[in-house]
């Protein structure tokens, strides 16, 4: 099978109740800290305001909640739902980050692993207009990419088996540049699913944009932004990470 054959994006759709198995909200303590850490040392003390775009299940989100007010937006609907499950105190709210306008504005906006689907250029100036948009000045703006051009790994390969229900759950993912002349990487992940004494194949496969470092903050400072980089090491990999961290001007 080619790998265009394979549907997009089921993770967010009907693939979607697999997300806190491949995913747990526990896993992410450590990412969470330097976030929480890069909004206090830009935002000062007390309970502030954040606006995370393209939240997903919220697990990221959860470990920020005890600190900070919260409002999320996501495109997936099954995602949106995990999220306010697991985050019954925060507004929730189904839209693009391209494009999405609360007509309010927050003392910070973050935008964490959902960044990666911006496949263009364009998608990415539309992200950061969005956070702009809900910024006043000195207002702070987070994000991380996934990866950028200098450290993406062509070829690289991640699997991980949890136990559910009396059973397990393996996921394998392959991760490869089809086209280096564009912006678009491809991830092909197969989920095995074992239960009751049956197993169940699932194929799902999604596009992510991939960008040096330098058209990121560049971008940024194109929608009004101070950019400073704050490090970032929790990737398995050891390959270095950045928290971009934007100052509304």
């Amino acid at each position: 099978m080619q790998s265009d054959a394979i549907p997009l994006h089921r993770l967010y759709g009907d693939l979607a109740w697999l997300w806190p198995l491949m995913s747990p909200p526990a896993e992410y303590v450590a990412e969470a800290a330097h976030w929480k850490a890069a909004l206090r040392e830009n935002l000062g003390p007390g309970r502030r305001c954040l606006l995370e775009l393209g939240v997903g299940g919220g697990h990221n989100l959860s470990h920020l909640t005890g600190e900070f007010d919260a409002v999320a937006v996501d495109l997936s609907e099954p995602m949106l739902a995990h999220s306010r499950r697991l985050n019954p105190g925060v507004e929730h709210f189904l839209g693009d980050m391209r494009t999405v306008r609360l007509g309010r504005t927050f003392d910070a906006v973050v935008i964490h692993d959902a960044i990666a689907y911006m496949l263009s250029g364009d998608d990415l100036r539309a992200a950061f207009a969005t956070a702009a948009a809900h910024l006043g000045t000195g207002g702070v703006f987070v994000t991380s990419p996934d990866y950028v051009a200098e450290t993406f790994v062509d070829g690289s390969i991640a699997c991980e088996t949890r136990p559910f229900d009396g059973g397990s759950f393996t996921y394998v993912e392959y991760q490869w540049d089809p086209d280096p002349s564009d912006t678009q990487t491809e991830t092909v992940f197969t989920y095995i699913i074992r239960r009751g004494g049956k197993v169940q194949i699932e194929q799902d496969r999604h596009l992510f944009g991939l960008f040096p470092l330098r058209t990121w903050e560049s971008l940024m400072a194109q929608a009004g932004f101070a950019v400073a980089r704050r490090d970032y090491p929790v990737r398995d990999d050891g390959q270095p990470g950045w928290l971009l961290i934007g100052r509304k001007l």
